[in-house]
């Protein structure tokens, strides 16, 4: 699914076309995302989209009326296109511009959401409760160590929980802790604070580094412009169970973990 790195990307994509646009139409082919999509998206229409902004995964198209609200969920991806170009399967939701383009969102699995929000958008309920950004100078050691203690789940479970830090969905949270060498098994509680300034470092470098690749092309994500992610190449354990490790050659492990596939290495990860 889309992570962090391949929603910023798409922010980045498609900001030059909406920013200062004026919405003339939003076509809605099917509302039956993971939540309905609300009869009042309709009140974007007529709007200047003044801002483009990311809070975690969703997107934020600021108007002056309100805030629509994006999410890709497990498979969508947005295209900005000439908005008489042919309509595809999946294509469920366009935001029609009066540049004549248009933002369309394709999901095929239909758990991406399209919503509304009147007021200050941050206290949306889906919003409000979030932790930090990881690239900003709010996400820090002290914050991880501090939170952790006594917490006996696994590091990279709390690491992906988005009450501690937004956006380290399962890709980066493997290749961060990788690189931090800790172990994603490790109970949160049992890292040290030391040991939690080298994985916020780390957190910080493997998205910095996706972000400028243009994220991770594995099945479903593609940038805004049709061109994959070329961070799939620098990764270096996700997907690579049985493949020896890339620091000391000792085959790399798999487990489950929060239901979620995991890949390590018992040698270099402690």
């Amino acid at each position: 699914m889309p992570e962090l790195p391949e929603v910023e990307v798409s922010r980045q994509g498609i900001s030059p076309y909406l920013e200062n646009a004026l919405i003339t139409k939003i076509v809605v082919r099917n509302g039956q995302l993971r939540w309905p999509v609300p009869m009042a998206l309709q009140d974007a229409v007529g709007c200047m989209v003044i801002s483009v902004r990311r809070r975690a995964k969703y997107l934020l198209l600021e108007t002056e009326k309100g805030t629509i609200i994006i999410h890709l969920g497990m498979s969508g991806s947005l295209r900005v296109l000439d908005s008489n170009v042919a309509v595809e399967k999946h294509d469920h939701v366009d935001i029609v511009l009066d540049s004549g383009k248009c933002l369309r969102l394709n999901d095929p699995r239909r758990f991406g959401s399209v919503l509304w929000q009147v007021g200050e958008v941050l206290e949306h309920k889906l919003l409000a409760s979030l932790g930090p950004e990881p690239l900003t100078d709010d996400f820090t050691a002290q914050r991880l160590f501090e939170r952790s203690r006594s917490r006996k789940m696994p590091v990279k479970s709390f690491l992906m929980d988005n009450h501690n830090v937004v956006g380290v969905g399962n890709i980066y949270a493997n290749e961060a802790l990788f690189s931090a060498g800790i172990s994603p098994k490790r109970a949160a509680g049992n890292v040290s604070l030391q040991r939690y300034k080298v994985l916020v470092d780390e957190v910080k470098s493997v998205l910095a580094k996706a972000i400028a690749q243009g994220g991770t092309t594995l099945k479903d994500f593609t940038q805004t412009d049709g061109k994959p992610g070329y961070f799939v190449q620098e990764l270096q354990v996700y997907g690579k169970a049985g493949k020896p490790c890339p620091k000391c050659g000792e085959v790399l492990q798999a487990v489950k973990i929060g239901q979620r596939n995991t890949i390590y290495c018992n040698q270099c990860q402690r």
